[in-house]
């Protein structure tokens, strides 16, 4: 039995996430499903980030506290993570007592080994409103696309990655006036000291994903630089180093560190305040992080290295499951902009077993991936109505009419109803395999093909008709559908839980959560067993029909 730390990206709690940001939770509740199913010990973390500018920004706006806005969207985000049946052992929060206590613990830990140095800089300073202007605080024009409301950190438009100074004509968010330089003493983590360990650290990760390896090296051959650890504005966890009082710690290096925090967190909880480090510092430990590309170069080069600077020995990121992006009609989602779909506005449109089928069957693994209406309702209509829903169905509704709602008799075999002993015999060696390797778009398209493989089986032996002429034939037939749908369960149920125990009642078994990964390979039902009630799972959608709710819940999304 392996041990597992599953992470996923934490939302930015400024809004709701829109689908670009929840297919990275969505990810890691499927594969931390998957590995409890195979009877792994696994905690999978991850939670609100409510630290930085974006939201101390937003606050001064609206005349509240940041607070108000986090409360206000870590708890709609806990209630929407609920309703897409998506569960982390700890979703957390980074304005709580056990992150800013472990957060500047390990900063501490890394000052004392000589990693942070205090450094005099030059920022933009806002004459008028008095203060620094970091991150969002100042806007101007993008020097790479020249988009005017490039923000200081980085361009919305064309996402490139920026300083304050890079802006063109820049000036103050709050009242507009062209800042002034001021100089202003910063601490800065010693991310070059780590460059030859990290180094190490990548070639010795060989199931890291291309984009992660590829975007990883090119940063170590372009030297790494010292990073700022610290910023000028008030919302963030105060940096613990000597003379920094006023300095909070910069966001990005304090989110990161919450996959440590809420580990601790989640320990604590339960009761055994030290058995987080059973995970995390135990070197058999796997620890798997699900991440938009534009995250990498944080999880692969600095998160290391912060763990390496604090001298504990914390294991390192085994696996960086790091896609491209989802674009919603050709084009990048965009909080600012309004382009995309958000979670809350999604559940209005469809159900949420049809958006986790949709969203896994597009996650985009190796190519940008662009999500249309129309590719949504063909998944619904075609993956998960025709071919699974209609299996499933007429397998089962034969079964109630023809034998009494009872498991036939399986007989000597013909060469068909070996092809199908051997796919569900291969079944969890082969869809485990690509969800071994993070390939969980394959895998569900794997499990979709076995119910293909099923109709197609039932098509071609004609049962309805052999039970006139061949009732053997038919009755090994109906059983080993049975069988089939018996095993298609089991693999389902990480991509769609509910989905995947409607059709355990309707087989008359126990919920997916009482059986193992590897049942799926077994030929379970036995002779006689009956089934319970049978009914269709799925509807299909009509484009008209779906592009009119697409309409409705955006207008009341923007009405609230």
């Amino acid at each position: 039995m392996g041990k597992w730390i599953v992470c996923s990206a934490w939302p930015y709690v400024n809004t709701i996430p829109h689908l670009g940001t929840f297919i990275h939770l969505l990810s890691a509740d499927v594969y931390s499903r998957y590995l409890k199913l195979k009877g792994e010990q696994v905690v999978s973390v991850t939670g609100s980030d409510e630290h930085g500018t974006p939201i101390e920004l937003e606050a001064i706006r609206r005349g509240v506290s940041p607070k108000t806005i986090t409360d206000k969207y870590h708890h709609a985000i806990l209630t929407l993570l609920d309703k897409y049946d998506v569960k982390f052992d700890n979703y957390t929060r980074t304005e709580n007592p056990v992150h800013i206590e472990v957060v500047q613990s390990i900063f501490k830990k890394i000052y004392d080994n000589g990693y942070v140095f205090p450094q005099e800089v030059t920022l933009p300073y806002c004459e008028r409103c008095g203060r620094y202007l970091p991150d969002r605080f100042i806007e101007g024009e993008c020097p790479q696309c020249h988009f005017e409301a490039a923000k200081g950190d980085q361009c919305d438009q064309c996402g490139s990655v920026l300083e304050p100074s890079d802006l063109i004509e820049p000036h103050c968010v709050f009242c507009g006036l062209k800042p002034t330089a001021r100089k202003s003493k910063h601490w800065f983590f010693n991310l070059p000291k780590f460059a030859d360990r990290l180094e190490d650290y990548l070639n010795s990760n060989p199931q890291l994903p291309e984009n992660a390896r590829n975007f990883s090296y090119r940063w170590l051959r372009d030297g790494l630089k010292p990073r700022a650890a610290t910023r000028d504005n008030r919302w963030g966890i105060p940096a613990p180093f000597p003379g920094a009082e006023g300095k909070t710690i910069y966001v990005w290096l304090e989110a990161v560190l919450g996959y440590v925090s809420a580990t601790v967190e989640w320990s604590r909880r339960g009761g055994s305040p030290e058995e987080w480090k059973r995970f995390w510092f135990d070197k058999n430990t796997k620890s798997v992080y699900f991440i938009g590309k534009d995250n990498i170069p944080f999880h692969t080069i600095i998160f290391p290295a912060l763990l390496m600077a604090s001298g504990d020995d914390y294991v390192l990121p085994w696996q960086v499951s790091s896609t491209e992006f989802i674009l919603y009609e050709s084009q990048k989602f965009s909080k600012s902009r309004r382009i995309g779909v958000w979670v809350d506005e999604a559940l209005e449109i469809a159900d949420a077993e049809y958006w986790r089928y949709v969203l896994m069957a597009l996650r985009p693994e190796a190519k940008d991936a662009n999500f249309t209406w129309r590719d949504f309702q063909s998944k619904v209509n075609i993956d998960l109505n025709d071919v699974l829903g209609n299996f499933v169905f007429r397998t089962l509704s034969f079964i109630k009419s023809r034998f009494d709602s009872k498991i036939p008799t399986r007989r000597p075999v013909s060469g068909l109803d070996r092809e199908i002993i051997k796919l569900i015999e291969d079944s969890p060696r082969k869809v485990g395999g690509l969800m071994d390797k993070v390939r969980l778009r394959d895998a569900v398209s794997e499990i979709i093909g076995m119910a293909r493989k099923g109709n197609q089986y039932l098509s071609a032996n004609e049962p309805w008709h052999k039970l006139k002429i061949d009732p053997q034939s038919a009755e090994t037939t109906l059983n080993l559908c049975g069988q089939l749908i018996h095993s298609i369960s089991i693999l389902l149920w990480p991509f769609m839980p509910r989905t995947a125990d409607i059709i355990r009642e309707q087989l008359n078994l126990k919920p997916v959560e009482e059986a193992r990964w590897d049942d799926a390979g077994e030929l379970r039902l036995m002779e006689g067993h009956r089934i319970g009630a049978v009914q269709p799972i799925f509807k299909k959608i009509k484009l008209e029909e779906l592009m009119v709710k697409v309409d409705e819940a955006k207008r009341k999304k923007l009405e609230g």
